[in-house]
């Protein structure tokens, strides 16, 4: 399939820049994959929407603090853009600066904490602390909103661009479905009879990244860690999955490709993908030509997704990771 199936025309206002005032006060179309149907409903709908036979998956991921700005023993100003945790006191990381740094040079982050750059893989930097990465990222880090989202971070972005149940640190941008629940949102569910459980895919900078390649299938997505608990598999046996985003599902499908329960992923889900445990989607209004889109019309049909994408503009949904929901049932 060509990139330019995956393109469309956004009016500027419709990005949304903040949340909604209330975590659930969203909306949520839905969309019945097999007749094409769509239905304009509130986040608050959901519940009415599961029951016994359902489980929603969760992903757990918290988001980290992840820029840090900083200096070059030089004096020239940097930011450190970290993408991967790889130790207590280790990281793999962007540096934006003027010149590229050089391999064993150090610079001074935050508070004056020191960081020596000790290699590259491809695009990132490999880098050590003198101290526990979280610490320093969380006394002296910035909250990484998308490049889309205008404002500055602030104390409200640090509670919402993180959703109520995450635990476990390690993403740089946030599982966006997940920031519509509430935690009695949640009680609705479960006592709707539903099960919840959890999973962890810790979000990357890919996320963010264009699909440059005109044939997708050349497209490459960088890895992400995964660990579905064999709990969590033991829960949706039999049920009918709901996959609460797009990391979500990706996590599941993984798993169930793979075999294996934790481990690293860059699967790059598009049209034609045969989905092996998830029946429904939740998930957020997607940037033109990214790969999240293209997860979206695998799950939905292209052509489906067109058109609630086209109706949602027309009614003025909210985009993106601020943005209001969408529901898609997959067609059996």
């Amino acid at each position: 399939m060509r990139l330019a199936e995956f393109d469309y025309a956004l009016p500027e206002e419709l990005i949304a820049q903040r949340p909604a005032p209330e975590r659930a006060a969203s909306r949520l179309l839905r969309l019945d994959a097999a007749s094409g149907r769509l239905e304009d409903l509130a986040f608050a709908d959901l519940p009415s929407l599961v029951g016994r036979r359902d489980a929603l998956v969760l992903n757990d991921t918290r988001v980290i603090k992840a820029r840090l700005a900083g200096a070059k023993a030089s004096g020239g100003k940097i930011e450190l853009f970290i993408e991967r945790v790889t130790g207590a006191r280790e990281a793999l990381a962007l540096i934006r600066s003027s010149h590229h740094p050089r391999e064993g040079g150090e610079l001074v982050v935050g508070d004056g904490a020191r960081v020596r750059v000790s290699g590259r893989e491809g695009d990132l930097y490999r880098v050590r602390f003198v101290e526990d990465v979280h610490a320093l990222l969380e006394r002296c880090g910035a909250v990484p909103l998308p490049p889309y989202i205008r404002h500055a971070p602030d104390a409200a972005d640090a509670e919402r661009y993180q959703t109520v149940y995450a635990r476990q640190p390690g993403a740089v941008a946030a599982p966006t479905a997940g920031l519509h629940f509430d935690r009695a949102m949640l009680a609705r569910i479960e006592a709707r009879g539903a099960r919840i459980a959890y999973v962890t895919l810790h979000v990357g900078t890919g996320t963010f990244q264009p699909v440059r390649s005109e044939d997708i299938d050349a497209h490459r997505m960088h890895q992400e860690h995964f660990d579905v608990p064999r709990a969590t598999m033991d829960a949706i046996a039999g049920r009918r999955v709901l996959a609460v985003g797009t990391t979500s599902l990706r996590a599941l499908e993984s798993a169930a490709l793979s075999g294996q329960l934790r481990g690293e992923t860059d699967l790059f889900v598009r049209p034609g993908f045969q989905f092996l445990l998830t029946d429904r989607l939740l998930t957020n209004f997607h940037l033109p030509k990214s790969s999240l889109l293209m997860l979206a019309a695998a799950f939905g049909g292209l052509e489906n997704i067109r058109r609630a994408y086209a109706h949602a503009i027309a009614k003025h949904y909210r985009f993106f990771s601020y943005g209001d929901a969408m529901l898609i049932e997959r067609a059996a």
